[in-house]
């Protein structure tokens, strides 16, 4: 469960200037572009090249600083394989002297061991003892009882797997880092009708660049003047480019940012069409939608998902019992009859094969590629814990207007009286409401407007005021015009025909707010309006029933009407109307303790205490909506309903990958350590144990992979 939207906002004053100078690091305008490497949570152990070592940028196995520069571990192992087999080979057909084969061994072990050793040696400073010293003191036993090609084999294949693990996990980064080098380093600033180069951290709000055609946006804002099309693939995962036009208003624009239409809102980092535009900068370069996304999806590496907190703690358990286990086999020989040689030996075996260093990387590698596989497609999940939620759940509610439907209504039923020609319905009406600035009124003006299509006579009205809470009063020619719901003609105008009434009461069955429109003595008819459900809903929840998703609910303050229509249109199991903000939070409560698990779908704004009460809070069209950004556990950059399907595809993929990797890594260990006390060598343990920890990196991987094609057969 979630903390109140509150506890959140208090939590993140508290860490306030941390997450501004991480914001500062993640900034696309920042000279080095932020490496996760780098990001670590206090007390999270390390986890055999993982991201959450807290010290892992101390000792990078990459090695910036190396011979072979960022190549140096692999070259070292591939080294430590070289004289490994020299010796092997030499020693096999008696070329050389056992001197000399054991040198070669030995400058095996100084390659092969290096890294092991110095990551080691920062361990026991930090007083932790881990699998690279289990690996370590594994090595050093064999050389102990002689076995120096075996001791030899496992430090080569340890470093090959630590190094080809590391070059796994760092793909899964730059799948991250690559967000925050899509913005320019400069920009073309207009001033006093001159422009200049300038670097984009120069940028603040209110300047106005230029955008020629092809470029990249340096900041976000608006357009103010000129037209084209805008690639916004690289923040909300949009496949079509979306067509800008200027704002009408630059400096109302500018204090209300986040209310400017999508049609003429830009993001740093998208891609210009084919026209040049002027843009007015709304946020700093450090705050923009890019910089903060990066930054939020560097952070999500970071936080544990059950599966890792549960894998954590079994490893806090697993590892001083196998210690402890191991201390105590050196002592088998007084309890049989064998050599310490072969006790020591059967003991640095079993070490070898119950480290769990798959298990350790098991989680957070597929943890990773989930997070950056979303980000990719315009999806950012806050880490595993909402990444593994959702891909279990079987419950997700959505909010209707804005998320199930378009958010405005629209005029989309027209009923004209018996005797009564539609267009004249329409002329009144148009001629009435042109007058009004309510919502219901812009939805009747632009619906009557597009079916009238000019062919009936423009009327002009006048004296036109609202009837309060029941509709509208004006004035055509010689006649007094009302229009409005039935309540008005009941209390206020002399009743209702019957003729009108069943339409009226057939309207509203379908889920229609009604307006009646009577023109002096005459009724004219009924005109229906309605938030329409968006064009692809009925789509994205046939997809996510197909994905395992039984319960499909909406939550909604309109009547039950309207909520059952909409329901009803869209494929929804249920739809609750009437709803007060409260009672959503205690519905969706109710869910959780049927269903365990709920996510719920909304704007990020108004349902945010919805939001933070189930399992999984989901906002759309998070895209330059701080609030959306920091209330949900998943947000949906684009206002685009099919990006669910997708990310509920990928976790549940991702849910599949970690059952798969937890059963591999377990099942090895479970194998290896009673064969290893049955005489398995440490040689065939090795190969086992780090072949184990590749599988699990190579199929969290393939997470990287997950297409939207693929989100129906997840």
């Amino acid at each position: 469960m979630h903390s109140k939207p509150e506890n959140q906002m208090a939590e993140r004053k508290d860490s306030e200037q941390a997450k501004s100078q991480s914001l500062e690091a993640n900034s696309p305008s920042a000279s080095t572009p932020p490496s996760p490497d780098h990001r670590h949570v206090k007390g999270e152990k390390h986890d055999h090249g993982s991201e959450a070592s807290e010290d892992h940028g101390d000792h990078d196995h990459g090695h910036e600083g190396g011979i072979f520069g960022s190549n140096t571990e692999l070259i070292f192992s591939l080294l430590c394989g070289a004289l490994l087999l020299a010796g092997w080979l030499l020693g096999k057909y008696q070329v050389l002297s056992s001197t000399l084969e054991t040198s070669l061994y030995v400058a095996a072990y100084v390659f092969g061991g290096f890294f092991t050793l110095r990551e080691a040696v920062e361990n026991i400073r930090k007083r932790r003892f881990e699998i690279d010293t289990l690996m370590l003191v594994a090595a050093a036993g064999a050389a102990a009882l002689g076995e120096w090609a075996e001791g030899a084999l496992l430090l080569f294949l340890f470093s090959l797997g630590h190094s080809l693990e590391h070059y796994a996990m760092g793909r899964a980064r730059r799948a991250i880092e690559a967000l925050s080098k899509l913005a320019p380093e400069t920009a073309l600033r207009k001033r006093d009708g001159t422009t200049q180069e300038v670097p984009i951290a120069e940028l603040e709000p209110g300047d106005i660049v230029v955008i020629k055609p092809n470029e990249r946006m340096p900041a976000d804002g608006f357009v103010i003047t000129g037209k084209s099309s805008v690639n916004q693939a690289p923040v909300t995962g949009e496949s079509i480019p979306v067509d800008k036009q200027p704002v009408e208003d630059a400096q109302q624009a500018l204090a209300a940012f986040d209310r400017v239409a999508a049609t003429s809102r830009v993001f740093a980092g998208t891609i210009n069409g084919s026209g040049s535009l002027e843009v007015m900068v709304a946020k700093r370069s450090t705050e923009s939608t890019m910089a903060r996304v990066v930054k939020m999806v560097t952070e999500a590496q970071q936080q544990q998902s059950p599966t890792q907190s549960f894998t954590a703690k079994f490893e806090r358990i697993f590892v001083p019992t196998v210690l402890g286990f191991v201390g105590a086999l050196l002592f088998a020989g007084f309890i049989i009859d064998e050599p310490f040689s072969a006790t020591f030996y059967r003991a640095m075996a079993v070490l070898v094969a119950a480290s769990p260093c798959a298990l350790a990387i098991s989680v957070p590698s597929a943890v990773l590629s989930g997070v950056a596989r979303a980000a990719r497609g315009g999806v950012l999940i806050k880490g595993g814990a909402p990444l593994e939620n959702l891909g279990v759940l079987t419950a997700i509610a959505f909010d209707k207007t804005g998320t199930l439907t378009e958010g405005k209504p629209k005029l989309v039923d027209v009923q004209a009286a018996p005797g009564v020609e539609q267009d004249e319905l329409l002329a009144v009406a148009l001629a009435i409401e042109s007058h009004s600035d309510h919502p219901l009124a812009a939805a009747i003006v632009s619906g009557a407007k597009e079916r009238m299509q000019g062919t009936a006579q423009a009327l002009s009205a006048e004296d036109v005021h609202s009837v309060t809470g029941k509709g509208v009063k004006g004035r055509i020619g010689a006649d007094d015009v009302w229009i409005g719901k039935a309540k008005l003609f009941v209390e206020d105008v002399g009743g209702l025909p019957p003729e009108v009434s069943s339409i009226d009461q057939h309207l509203i069955e379908k889920g229609r707010t009604t307006m009646i429109v009577k023109r002096g003595q005459r009724f004219l008819g009924v005109i229906g309006v309605m938030d329409t459900p968006r064009p692809a809903a009925a789509d994205v929840m046939s997809k996510l029933q197909k994905l395992g998703v039984k319960d499909l609910i909406m939550i909604s303050g309109d009547n039950q009407r309207v909520a059952d229509a909409v329901a009803k249109s869209v494929g929804l199991s249920e739809a609750k109307g009437e709803l007060m903000p409260d009672d959503k939070v205690g519905f969706i409560k109710q869910l959780s303790a049927n269903e365990g698990k709920v996510a719920m779908v909304g704007d990020g704004v108004n349902d945010a205490p919805a939001m933070a009460s189930a399992t999984v809070g989901i906002a759309m069209g998070a895209a330059g909506s701080d609030v959306a950004l920091e209330t949900a556990d998943v947000a949906l950059m684009a206002d685009d309903l099919s990006k669910l399907p997708f990310v509920v595809g990928l976790s549940r993929r991702a849910s599949g990958v970690i059952r798969q990797n937890l059963w591999v890594s377990l099942g090895v260990v479970a194998v290896l350590i009673p064969a290893t006390l049955f005489g398995l060598n440490i040689g065939t343990a090795v190969l086992f144990h780090e072949g184990s920890t590749l599988i699990v990196v190579i199929n969290a991987l393939r997470l990287l992979a997950y297409g939207d094609q693929k989100a129906s057969d997840a």
